[in-house]
């Protein structure tokens, strides 16, 4: 499975228990996401405290999606998470749809080629305009956001020498990124639960997540975009407008709109707001902030899967891991090295530092695999 766990609710209980009735498999893998999401945000939880909510669950082994594609729009996100899968050895991929039944592999053969030189509309934005297009070929409305990163996952899956069996199980609870659910309601959406967490709502929280989650929440510091907007607003009025021009993913002059709104904006969400435009999402805007951030440029995001990062397992996982190390010529670490953090592994370690600023707990260098 791919996952965020941000953070692990309920939910994602449901697709455990679904994805292992449902397959024939004797262990179960997550590609996890590190300190930051796919939409461009800080992970609630680190990736070490995520990893040990998924393994008390039944995870046996949890891999780090490396940055370079853990922060990118769906279909490189899902590209580099089912490349790491398949080199881990799976044989099946599980993951949550709104519509578990749409034909997927239909989509996919309809999938322009050289997509972008399709979409030069600048009155919508990119994702619209593709569902638009794949919608006037198949008649089939992709706009749902687990519909449309499990459509990316097919289509990366299809790229495979041996792909994988896909298991879309039914997503359960209310919509993706809606805070709005029943009083009665005990799985709800990642959205919602951070926003009661944000509010304080402890009662709440208890009744919408596990409770090893509801403990890790009260126990461990919580980071957000506005714990990371005073050093965003630094990067962005300090650097020049070509400099800036030089960040990945920089373009169609929104370099221009980004120094204005640091320069007005008292917090993140009065930024991000401000620098809104009908061609940029609020997910490529955040993750494009990240880049700032950490100042990826240009030439700085390879496309090739280089390495996996072990993030924890328990004694089925090890004994995989022991076969795999054997077995695969990418490299699996465990620990991370000098070499390491100046050469492949520089831009994760470069995310994690930015975190040990905040909470002061080292993410990188003095860490070992959770062994559960």
């Amino acid at each position: 499975m791919v996952a965020e766990y941000n953070p692990f609710h309920n939910g994602h209980i449901y697709q455990l228990q679904q994805a292992q009735a449902r397959s024939d498999a004797e262990l179960t893998i997550a590609v996890m996401s590190g300190n930051w999401v796919q939409r461009g945000e800080p992970s609630l939880l680190d990736k070490w405290q995520r990893t040990r909510l998924a393994l008390s669950a039944g995870i046996d082994l949890v891999v780090e999606l490396p940055f370079q594609f853990a922060v990118q729009p769906a279909h490189l996100f899902a590209r580099g998470a089912v490349q790491l899968l398949a080199q881990l050895g799976c044989t099946e991929l599980a993951f949550g749809a709104e519509h578990p039944g749409l034909d997927f592999d239909r989509l996919v053969a309809n999938q322009p080629t050289h997509a972008a030189e399709h979409f030069k509309q600048f009155d919508e934005t990119y994702p619209t305009l593709f569902n638009d297009y794949l919608q006037a070929q198949t008649g089939i409305d992709l706009r749902s956001s687990n519909d449309i990163l499990g459509f990316s996952y097919v289509a990366a899956n299809r790229e495979l020498k041996r792909p994988m069996t896909i298991l879309p199980i039914q997503r359960r609870g209310n919509a993706h990124r809606s805070t709005d659910f029943d009083v009665d309601d005990t799985i709800v959406s990642g959205a919602a639960i951070r926003q009661a967490v944000q509010a304080g709502d402890s009662q709440l929280i208890k009744r919408i997540v596990p409770p090893i989650t509801a403990t890790a929440l009260q126990e461990y510091q919580h980071i957000n975009w506005e714990n990371y907007w005073p050093f965003l607003r630094y990067q962005v009025l300090t650097q020049s407008i070509s400099q800036l021009q030089h960040i990945y993913q920089m373009s169609e002059g929104i370099e221009y709109r980004l120094k204005q709104a640091a320069l007005t904006s008292k917090s993140f969400k009065d930024f991000i707001r401000a620098a809104k435009t009908k061609r940029y999402t609020y997910a490529r805007l955040q993750r494009l902030c990240v880049y700032i951030l950490l100042q990826v440029s240009n030439v700085e995001l390879p496309t090739r899967l280089r390495y996996g990062r072990v993030l924890g397992f328990n004694s089925e996982g090890q004994q995989l891991l022991n076969v795999l190390k054997k077995r695969v010529a990418l490299p699996l670490i465990s620990r991370v090295t000098d070499d390491w953090v100046s050469g492949p592994y520089r831009l994760d370690y470069q995310a994690g530092v930015l975190r040990q600023m905040l909470s002061g707990v080292d993410q990188d260098r003095l860490r070992h695999p959770v062994i559960f």
